[in-house]
């Protein structure tokens, strides 16, 4: 599920839907995220493979859907996965990246020391939230 990846942090919500509700707008998100045209200019200052940054490489619908990728400095994926809990779900995301040589070590200082990596995934589970939510 990882890539035999270290684990770096989880993080997660609860959304006030079940979970087969919440499934179809965050499959939805997933694919609107890994669409050509979110390409930006930091994707490309890094060289992500593939170039939106992620691609999917595991899905079990309804459950999980593992992201992953890479760029110069890292190899990464975020695991997506749902959890039932009554009529609520916890939406978890789990990282898991390398941080391969010299520059990779500095890298995982600027990007994962910094919290910068936790604002970003704490964003990007509000901006899934939202989406589950508006879609039901």
């Amino acid at each position: 599920m990882d890539g035999g990846l270290p684990f770096v942090d989880e993080h997660r919500t609860t959304i006030e839907a079940p979970r087969e509700m919440v499934w179809p707008p965050l499959r939805e998100y997933v694919d609107r995220m890994l669409a050509p045209d979110t390409h930006g200019v930091l994707t490309r200052l890094l060289g992500t493979e593939p170039p939106a940054g992620f691609e999917v490489s595991e899905e079990v619908p309804g459950e999980r859907v593992v992201l992953s990728g890479r760029h110069r400095f890292s190899r990464y994926a975020l695991v997506l996965e749902l959890d039932p809990s009554g009529r609520h779900t916890v939406l978890r995301a789990r990282t898991f990246a390398a941080f391969p040589g010299p520059h990779g070590r500095v890298y995982r200082l600027l990007v994962i020391s910094s919290r910068a990596h936790v604002v970003a995934t704490r964003r990007i589970l509000a901006s899934m939230r939202r989406a589950c939510l508006s879609g039901r």
